[in-house]
């Protein structure tokens, strides 16, 4: 069923109609959730808060990208919980599965197609990036979340962010920037050469 007859159903509380776009968007919006808070059981319970909110407010949406839209609810009450978080202590980069252990890598970046010594690099690179990320001060980190891994407009992540298209830009510049920083850190301590334009196209 096309997703504006879905849209059309789950405004009127149409639950099987809603179950559908969320299988649709869950792991979109769980990887949102974990690469602002960092916290694998916190992204867990902020994608499901998400969704029940998207639920009761269906009525508010007015078209245009229910992606987008989504990842505004799940951005604010990731904003709220880090506000909650009066003093949040370390958090293990690598998500947690649900036997306790820690995964190498999550399920979202994980890419069958590639050749073995392919999936490495990229997964190696990505970790970097969720660490690199982590260093970012939070409105940095949403914006380049949102452009650069979310793929969203300037327009959709400004009207995410509640701030002008300029202000985003220059958080981006920012972000991207810092992030660029970090992972040269990264991988100088780790021994390694960061080449960053003939990497930044597996990002």
């Amino acid at each position: 069923m096309e997703e504006a007859r879905l849209l059309q159903l789950a405004s009127q509380g149409d639950l099987g109609a809603f179950n559908e776009l969320v299988l649709k968007y869950q792991n979109l919006v769980f990887s949102h959730a974990y690469g602002l808070l960092e916290n694998y059981d916190a992204a867990d319970d902020i994608t499901q808060d998400a969704f029940i909110l998207a639920f009761r407010k269906m009525y508010q949406f007015r078209g245009g990208s229910l992606r987008a839209w989504l990842l505004k609810i799940v951005t604010n009450l990731c904003y709220d919980e880090m506000r909650a978080w009066k003093r949040a202590p370390l958090q293990p980069l690598e998500p947690i599965n649900e036997d306790g252990e820690i995964n190498e890598s999550p399920y979202w970046i994980k890419d069958p197609n590639l050749l073995p010594e392919e999936s490495i690099e990229i997964r190696e690179l990505r970790v970097g990036i969720e660490r690199g990320l982590s260093t970012l001060p939070i409105n940095f980190r949403i914006a380049v979340t949102l452009v650069d891994i979310q793929e969203l407009s300037y327009e959709e992540a400004a009207l995410i962010m509640g701030t002008s298209i300029g202000t985003l830009k220059s958080r981006l510049a920012r972000g991207r920037l810092m992030l660029r920083n970090a992972l040269m850190k990264i991988y100088r301590a780790n021994g390694l050469t960061y080449e960053f334009t003939r990497r930044e196209a597996a990002i």
